[in-house]
């Protein structure tokens, strides 16, 4: 209390508090703020522990989803072949068998070569492997032949006019050009 009593009835009159009552407000004020910044402090470290442990997790799953995509990767890089190996199995039997046979005549030999050479087409054709082989006067195409000579003939120029060996395509891509001969500028 103050020791004018003027003072404290001019406060009464006004509503003014006293100084003893501002003190008591700002240390409630400031109680009242320091409870509210503990309590925003608790709160946002409860959330950034959620947030910590999402990271975690997301990490370690992101992680195994990895490992998962890589070992599925080494298996296809390994067992790639296991389709094409697979459909040559029957070319190999049919060789096989065919040597087998000690006393075969020239006529068998030769069924045999052309049923086991039409298997080994078959099976190459199953697995996207087609021939390259271009028709005489077909137009030359660098991406799927080589040009082994240039030689004069009576067709258009840059045709093909033989094939010397086929080529190969797989999917779509270059395995093996065809070996060709092509006619030459006029």
């Amino acid at each position: 209390m103050s020791d004018n009593p003027q003072t404290e009835q001019n406060q009464e009159l006004t509503g003014a508090p006293s100084p003893e009552e501002l003190e008591a407000a700002q240390a409630a004020n400031e109680t009242d703020a320091l409870s509210a910044a503990q309590a925003d402090v608790a709160l946002l470290q409860a959330k950034n522990s959620e947030l910590a442990d999402n990271f975690l997790r997301a990490k370690a799953e992101a992680e195994n989803a990895r490992r998962r995509a890589d070992e599925e990767i080494a298996k296809a890089r390994k067992f790639a072949v296991e389709s094409f190996a697979e459909s040559l199995l029957p070319v190999t039997d049919s060789l096989e068998a065919g040597l087998a046979i000690k006393d075969a005549s020239p006529e068998q030999l030769r069924e045999g070569a052309e049923a086991t050479l039409k298997q080994l087409k078959s099976a190459l054709e199953r697995n996207r492997v087609m021939e390259i082989n271009p028709a005489a006067g077909t137009r030359f195409d660098p991406h799927q032949h080589q040009a082994i000579s240039v030689v004069p003939a009576e067709q258009d120029a840059n045709t093909v006019v033989s094939v010397l060996q086929k080529g190969f395509l797989i999917a779509d891509r270059v395995l093996r050009p065809a070996l060709v001969t092509v006619t030459a500028p006029k």
